[in-house]
């Protein structure tokens, strides 16, 4: 059945209308006023013991404490140019993640952080971890209207850290380059000799401590129940469905996988038939199985209820999440619901950074909403988000080997929707930045049709044991596509 014949049956439902009335909004970004409470409103100073709110069955609320940070010991009198601030072991409300977030969005933090936390209903305390600093490449582009708003904040990386109800956190500055006693000739040979101290770059101002709860799983649902679920949605739940609607009955949990000869048929079918394409087939891959933003229980309320979009998909970066691996694929779900909300919740971004997720079992997950087929424009790799697509890989993978089934998925995943724009996964394309500390703002820019984030970004990211296996999904993506 063509996309325009099932929209047609869409649209003729009662669920199809309240949905077309929902999208009839413009596609455009909100202005700088229409912004969520900040971070703080959530979860007061001082709050982060109070009684946790009452959940209604099955909703999936979820919920963020922001905790100030305190400079310690002896920088107490430093005030904003502390070098050492932290948060003293405290007892907290369930959370699973963390992360730190500080006022200005430029404003980069030289240094290290480090968390312990106590899992919940015990006196188990966690050794401490490392929390990734630098975050920043992971955002919207420079002068965009999403970067304007004044909700954005300089973040760290979140970390995922499991159930947990205490938690104690230090930040250190990195120390500078030593400085030499000496500063005129006329010192000795000794004084010169001596180094002084190392200095420290003060830290970002307003650093706060977010502490966030995924929130419930969202129920299982048989057929019928989804459908009858389906009637009762909310007009944002509706509206990020609806963008699915030729992919996927409204309130879908799965975008459900195709062969390679049906995926093919979709596109010919939706570029007007066999006589408008010509005798060759086109080269895509079969579309995989994609668990959509209500499969995985995003809050649509949270985010911004426009859509933004990008003329093209030209090229897939890809990302490691740098959240840590210590989950399993059953808590994916959690994981993602807790980036999602620190995302919008504490970093002020507009939704979900990345188009999409892979978790280490392969699933593949909806990420920003907009649509899985179209150019949904995301905030995944600073000066390189038109015309292009994030994918993340859940996990830190500096130092430990990406599954295969990870690498996979990016390979199914990137020869189905590059397969939609026409893009060889073996070749290379052309994206204009937007701006970043690589490349020059305008500047053309010649990258490979999957890239890896540190080809666009002086970053990490994905981890050098991730970057070096996207050659293998760069050959395994082209064979899927049939070339």
């Amino acid at each position: 059945m063509s996309t325009i014949r099932r929209m047609r049956g869409f649209l003729a439902s009662s669920i199809g209308v309240t949905c077309a009335a929902a999208l009839a909004v413009p596609l455009t970004l909100p202005s700088s006023g229409a912004r969520a409470a900040t971070p703080a409103a959530e979860s007061p100073a001082g709050s982060a013991v109070a009684a946790a709110p009452a959940r209604a069955a099955g909703s999936v609320p979820g919920s963020t404490q922001s905790l100030p940070l305190t400079p310690a010991g002896s920088d107490r009198s430093l005030g904003s140019a502390s070098r050492e601030e932290g948060i003293a072991r405290r007892d907290v409300r369930p959370f699973s993640l963390v992360g730190v977030v500080w006022d200005d969005p430029e404003a980069e933090l030289h240094g290290t952080v480090q968390v312990r936390t106590r899992a919940t209903g015990t006196t188990t305390w966690s050794a401490w971890q490392g929390v990734e600093t630098h975050n920043h490449e992971h955002a919207a582009d420079p002068g965009t209207p999403e970067r304007g708003t004044g909700a954005v904040r300089g973040s760290t990386a979140p970390l995922w850290v499991g159930d947990s109800d205490g938690v104690e956190l230090r930040v250190r500055a990195e120390p500078e380059r030593p400085e030499r006693s000496g500063r005129s000739g006329s010192a000795t040979a000794t004084e010169r000799a001596v180094p002084r101290a190392p200095l420290a770059s003060p830290l970002p101002e307003g650093l706060r401590l977010e502490l966030v709860d995924p929130g419930d799983e969202p129920p299982r649902q048989g057929a019928k129940a989804e459908v009858a679920r389906a009637a009762a949605m909310t007009v944002e739940s509706a509206t990020a469905s609806a963008v699915n609607a030729d992919l996927a009955p409204m309130g879908a949990t799965a975008i459900p996988e195709l062969t390679k000869r049906q995926t093919e048929d979709d596109l010919i079918a939706a570029r007007g038939g066999t006589e408008a394409v010509g005798k060759a087939r086109p080269y895509i891959g079969p579309r995989p199985r994609i668990i959509t933003r209500k499969g995985w229980g995003a809050d649509e309320k949270l985010r911004e209820k426009d859509f933004a979009y990008t003329k093209t998909v030209k090229a897939a970066f890809v990302h490691h999440s740098a959240s840590g691996n210590n989950y399993s694929c059953s808590q994916a779900g959690s994981v993602l619901r807790s980036i999602y909300r620190f995302h919008v919740k504490s970093s002020g971004w507009r939704d979900f950074g990345y188009n999409f997720a892979v978790d280490k079992c392969g699933n593949i997950y909806e990420g920003r909403a907009g649509g899985v087929a179209k150019p949904v424009l995301g905030a995944h790799t600073l000066g390189f988000n038109t015309d292009s697509m994030g994918i993340a890989v859940l996990g830190t993978y500096s130092s430990s080997n990406p599954p295969k089934a990870a690498v996979n998925a990016v390979a199914r995943l990137t020869a189905w929707k590059l397969g939609l724009y026409g893009a060889n996964p073996r070749g290379s394309t052309y994206l204009k930045s937007g701006g970043g500390n690589l490349y020059t703002k305008g500047k053309n820019v010649r990258l490979r049709v999957i890239s890896g984030h540190r080809d666009g970004f002086a970053t990490e990211c994905p981890g050098s044991r991730l970057y070096k296996k996207l050659g293998k999904a760069r050959s395994s993506s082209a064979r899927f596509q049939g070339r």
